[in-house]
């Protein structure tokens, strides 16, 4: 696994490639996502940037943080709870699969996996059919994970 430092340079590089800049602030809230346990409200993150750096972003300020890195594909938001983590592939040179989330409704560990394109053009010609348009990514898919069942 890649260092942290070494993550955020890939992920500033693929801001850059964007056309985008990963500023510092954005930088401390990926680096935050990076370091958590599991999912952070916008408050969690407001709290540990804190505990961190010694001060309080605004939480709209913090919002527009979050809604770039997850623009930009670096974390993702949890549309049923509201909290965001970090994309588990950051540091991954291949390509992506499309994320889906695990959420655990017992412990709330979220475990991202990815869907093949096959299966989601299969989705996406089921909800076609249906007059349905697909929004967002990534699916969330509640359950219970493997250590909770046991």
């Amino acid at each position: 696994m890649p260092s942290t430092q070494a993550i955020l340079e890939k992920a500033s590089r693929h801001c850059q490639q964007r056309g985008e800049r990963l500023t510092p602030k954005r930088s401390r809230i990926l680096e935050l996502l990076l370091a958590a346990d599991g999912p952070k409200s916008a408050y969690d993150l407001i709290s540990d940037h804190d505990r961190a750096y010694g001060e309080s972003p605004a939480a709209m300020s913090v919002y527009r943080m979050l809604n770039f890195l997850v623009d930009a594909g670096l974390a993702h938001r949890l549309a049923t709870t509201n909290q965001f983590m970090a994309c588990a592939h950051i540091a991954c040179s291949h390509v992506h699969r499309v994320p889906q989330l695990l959420i655990c409704d017992q412990c709330h560990h979220v475990e991202e996996i990815g869907l093949g394109s096959d299966l989601m053009s299969e989705l996406q010609h089921s909800a076609d059919a249906s007059g349905f348009r697909i929004g967002s990514t990534p699916l969330e898919i509640h359950g219970i994970c493997k250590r909770c069942s046991h």
